[in-house]
C-alpha cells in the first residue's frame, strides 16, 4: 500500500539539516563555535524571526519551523549525549591530579557565583528557591563553546587553559546534583527537607543504584560481546542504546535523563572502549546537540529585548561582569598568574547552555515565574553569543605564551600516561606484545590499540593500557594520543590496513616518527611512499635472521657475521625509494643499534 508523501511532514528536518549544512563549514572558516550560528539561526527560524513576518509574506512560511514542541523533544537528547561525553573524559585519575584546582578553585566559583546572583535576585523580589535556581543556572559557563575555542587556539594546555578546563569540570560535575535539587524542589516547592521529600528520593537512589550495577557488571561484558561480532553497525547500535537507556532509566526514577547518560559516561570513562565509544558517539552528540541550541533559539523571545533593553542588557553585563571578577579573584588565590588568571576569567565569563536545563526544569516546576525566566534565559543566551569576542579579549590580554604548570606523572598503567613520551603501538598480537615488552624493558611508557577485542581482554587482564578500536579513523588516534605521542609502531599482520594506518597518521603528524610492520620489499616501499619513517619487511629480516643462525652454527666467526649482516640489511634498504628525510625524524633501523 502506498502513503502519500507529504513535504511539510519533513520540512522541520530539511531545514535543520540545510542549516548545519550551512553554518557549520562557514563558522569554523571563521573559527567562530558553530553553536552560536545555531542559536541565531534558531532565532532566525523561529516565531520571533522569519514566523513573525508571515503574515505580511507568506512564502516565508516555507523557512520557518512549524513544530518548535517535536524539535524541543528530541533536542533534548543534545544535552543527554553532551552529558554522556563528559563522564567519558573524566577519570579518578585525572580528578586526583586535578583537584586543588576543580575542587577547590571550581567549587568556590559554582558557590559564590551562586550565592552572588541569588543574593541579588532576592534582593529583587525573588523567592529564595526560585533566587537559588537562577543563580545556581547563571553560575556555569559554556563548556560546548569555550573548549573549542581553545582547542582552535591551542591553549588548553596553557595555564589559563588548564585553570579554565578545571572549573568547567566542576561546574559539569555540579549539574547532576543541581538538576536532582530542583527536581525534588519541583515536586514539593518550599516546604523543605520533609519525610516525604526523602520519600521521593528513594526511586531516584534506587535508579542510581541500578545503573551502577549495570555498569560494574554487565556493561563492559555487554560492550565485549558486541566487539567480538566486529561489526561497526552493532556496536553503534549498543552504544546508542547505553546512552538512551541509561537516560530513560533516570529519567523513570524521577532524574533527568542527562544525569543517567553521565553516569554511564563515567562508567564507560575506566575501560578499553571508551575511545572507540567516544569517536561513535561524537557525530550523535554535535548533529543533536546543534539541534537542541537551534531550538534554544527558537524559543527565544526577542520581543523581550525589545520591550525591555536596559533591562536584559544590563543583566547580561552584570552577569559577565559577577563571574568574571569572582574567576579572576579565586585565581589569583589559588596561584595563577595574573594575565592567565583574566583570560580565564573572560572565558567562563558568559553563560552556559545548562542554564536552558536548569531553568526549564525549574519553571516547568513552578519554581520559577515563566516570565522571569524567559528574560534571564535571553539574558543568558545574550552573554554566551559575547563568548568569542571575550575569548580574543583574553588571548590578546593573557598573551601566546604557554605556561603549564608542573603535574605530577602518572602512575604507570594508568589510563592517561604522559602523553608527550609515550608509544603508541597499533596492534597487540604477537608481535605488538613484544615491541611493549621492549618498550617496557627501556622504561619507555606506551599504549596500545587493537581491534581484536580478545587480545584486548587479554591485554587489559596483564595490566596494560589498552584500547578498543579502528586506528585508521583520525579522530580516534587523535582521542589515544598521537597529537603528543613519542612515536607510532604499526605492528598488524594486515597490509591494507597498515597502509591506511600510516597514511592517517602522517597526514595528522608530518612530523611524527612511523615505524610499520611490511609484509615484503614491494610492501615496504608503499608504506615509505605513504609516509612511514622506517618499514621492516618481515621476509627479509627472517631471512637475514635464518642466515645469521646458519653462519654461526657452520663455525662463521660471529662478527663477521654481523657485518655481513648489517651489510646485507643496507644493500636492501638502499634499494629503496625512501625519504632522505621526514622533518629530520628519520632513523636507521639496525638491529644491535642503541
Amino acid at each position: 500500500m502506498e502513503h502519500e508523501v507529504s513535504a511539510s511532514s519533513y520540512k522541520d528536518v530539511v531545514l535543520f539539516l540545510a542549516t548545519a549544512g550551512i553554518i557549520v563549514p562557514i563558522f569554523r572558516r571563521w573559527k567562530i563555535s558553530p553553536i552560536l550560528g545555531f542559536l541565531g539561526a534558531g532565532v532566525l527560524l523561529g516565531p520571533s524571526g522569519l514566523g513573525a513576518l508571515t503574515q505580511r509574506a507568506a512564502w516565508l512560511g516555507y523557512f520557518t519551523i512549524d513544530n518548535p514542541e517535536e524539535i524541543a523533544q528530541l533536542a533534548e537528547l543534545g544535552v543527554v549525549f553532551l552529558l554522556f561525553m563528559i563522564g567519558l573524559e573524566l577519570s579518578w585519575e585525572r580528578l586526583r591530579l586535578m583537584r586543588r584546582l576543580v575542587f577547590g578553585l571550581g567549587a568556590l566559583q559554582v558557590t559564590l557565583c551562586t550565592a552572588g546572583i541569588a543574593t541579588i535576585a532576592i534582593f529583587l523580589g525573588q523567592p529564595p528557591a526560585a533566587a537559588a535556581a537562577i543563580g545556581a543556572a547563571l553560575a556555569l559557563s559554556s563548556t560546548a563553546i569555550v573548549m573549542p575555542i581553545l582547542a582552535e587556539q591551542k591553549r588548553q594546555h596553557s595555564q589559563a587553559g588548564r585553570t579554565t578546563f578545571s572549573v568547567l569540570l566542576f561546574q559539569d560535575l555540579a549539574v547532576a546534583p543541581i538538576l536532582i535539587t530542583v527536581t525534588l524542589l519541583a515536586g514539593h516547592g518550599d516546604s523543605g527537607v520533609s519525610p516525604n521529600l526523602l520519600l521521593t528520593f528513594a526511586p531516584a537512589a534506587v535508579g542510581i543504584l541500578a545503573l551502577l550495577a549495570f555498569g560494574r557488571f554487565l556493561l563492559r561484558p555487554m560492550l565485549r560481546s558486541v566487539a567480538r561480532a566486529k561489526s561497526e553497525e552493532l556496536f553503534m547500535a549498543a552504544c546508542l542504546l547505553v546512552v538512551i537507556g541509561a537516560g530513560l532509566v533516570s529519567a523513570l526514577t524521577g532524574l533527568s535523563m542527562a544525569l543517567g547518560a553521565f553516569i554511564a559516561g563515567l562508567l564507560l570513562a575506566e575501560t578499553e572502549f571508551r575511545h572507540e565509544v567516544e569517536v561513535t558517539i561524537e557525530p550523535f552528540k554535535g548533529l543533536l546537540l546543534g539541534l537542541f541550541f537551534l531550538s534554544v533559539g527558537i524559543g527565544l523571545d526577542l520581543s523581550l529585548l525589545i520591550a525591555r533593553p536596559l533591562m536584559i542588557l544590563g543583566v547580561t553585563g552584570g552577569l559577565i561582569a559577577l563571574n568574571a571578577s569572582v574567576v579572576f579573584v579565586l585565581a589569583r588565590v589559588f596561584g595563577v598568574a595574573s594575565r592567565s588568571a583574566l583570560e580565564a576569567a573572560l572565558l567562563l565569563a558568559g553563560g552556559g547552555e545548562f542554564a536552558f536545563v536548569i531553568l526549564s526544569s525549574a519553571m516547568g516546576g513552578g519554581i520559577v515565574d515563566p516570565a522571569v525566566g524567559k528574560m534571564i534565559l535571553v539574558a543568558s543566551t545574550t552573554s554566551m553569543m559575547t563568548i568569542p569576542i571575550l575569548a580574543i579579549l583574553g588571548l590578546k590580554f593573557g598573551g601566546r605564551k604557554v605556561a603549564v604548570p608542573e603535574l605530577p606523572v602518572e602512575a604507570p598503567g594508568a589510563d592517561r600516561a604522559d602523553p608527550e613520551n609515550t608509544v603508541l603501538v597499533v596492534g597487540y598480537g604477537r608481535v605488538g606484545k613484544l615491541v611493549g615488552e621492549m618498550l617496557t624493558r627501556h622504561e619507555i611508557p606506551w599504549v596500545a590499540v587493537e581491534r581484536n577485542a580478545k587480545f584486548v581482554e587479554q591485554g587489559r587482564r596483564a595490566g596494560e593500557v589498552i584500547f578498543f578500536g579502528d586506528a585508521a579513523r583520525a579522530e580516534f588516534l587523535k582521542r589515544c594520543g598521537l597529537g603528543e605521542a613519542l612515536a607510532l609502531v604499526v605492528t598488524m599482520d594486515d597490509p591494507e590496513g597498515v597502509e591506511a594506518i600510516v597514511a592517517v597518521a602522517r597526514e595528522v603528524r608530518p612530523n611524527l616518527t612511523i615505524v610499520a610492520r611490511a609484509r615484503d620489499a614491494r610492501h615496504a616501499q608503499r608504506l615509505y611512499e605513504l609516509g612511514a619513517t622506517d618499514a621492516v619487511p618481515e621476509t627479509v629480516e627472517a631471512s637475514l635472521q635464518l642466515s645469521e643462525a646458519v653462519l654461526v652454527d657452520i663455525g662463521v666467526p660471529m662478527g663477521l657475521v654481523i657485518a655481513s649482516i648489517h651489510e646485507r640489511r643496507d644493500e636492501f634498504r638502499k634499494g629503496f625509494n625512501r625519504p632522505d628525510s621526514l622533518g629530520g625524524r628519520v632513523r636507521r633501523y639496525r638491529r644491535g643499534d642503541n
